[in-house]
């Protein structure tokens, strides 16, 4: 699945890195699939991310959160000593990126029953957060403060 921007690219200002981000991320979905995962919103600020990581000990997956990134490793060693005679459980070496929003956190992982579990929060500072401005009556601020300086010259 290819798709393309470049009706968007013509007409937006700034928007570079969300346009490379969404076609890195088409051809990366199109590459693998392993580990099998779902994304999951449980309220308007917090997800999670499952991850179907049967096999896996905690001591052979690393998760490392950076600016907007979340990567999940899972490395599995070789067993040189098995002789399978069907090999159907998928159980190899993984790497899984997640491009996080600004102000996404990890708030949480768990691993159980070979699942996973990572949950998120969006923390949005206060000084970005909207406020309210209270209405006050009688003159502008700037009015008040000319005609003390006139009264002042005077």
């Amino acid at each position: 699945m290819r798709l393309d921007l470049t009706p968007y690219r013509r007409s937006t200002i700034g928007f570079d890195q969300l346009f490379d981000m969404l076609e890195q991320n088409t051809k990366a979905a199109s590459a693998e699939n392993y580990p099998p995962f779902n994304l999951e919103r449980i309220a308007d600020d917090r997800y999670r991310i499952t991850l179907a990581v049967a096999g896996f000990t905690r001591d052979e997956i690393e998760i490392t959160a950076q600016r907007n990134l979340l990567l999940v490793i899972g490395r599995k060693e070789e067993r040189a000593d098995a002789q399978f005679l069907h090999l159907g459980i998928a159980n190899r070496s993984f790497e899984r990126r997640f491009e996080l929003a600004d102000f996404v956190l990890v708030e949480d992982a768990r691993l159980s029953d070979g699942l996973l579990v990572i949950d998120l929060v969006r923390e949005i500072p206060e000084a970005m957060k909207p406020k309210t401005i209270a209405i006050k009556t009688g003159a502008p601020l700037a009015a008040v403060e000319n005609s003390a300086n006139e009264a002042q010259a005077a």
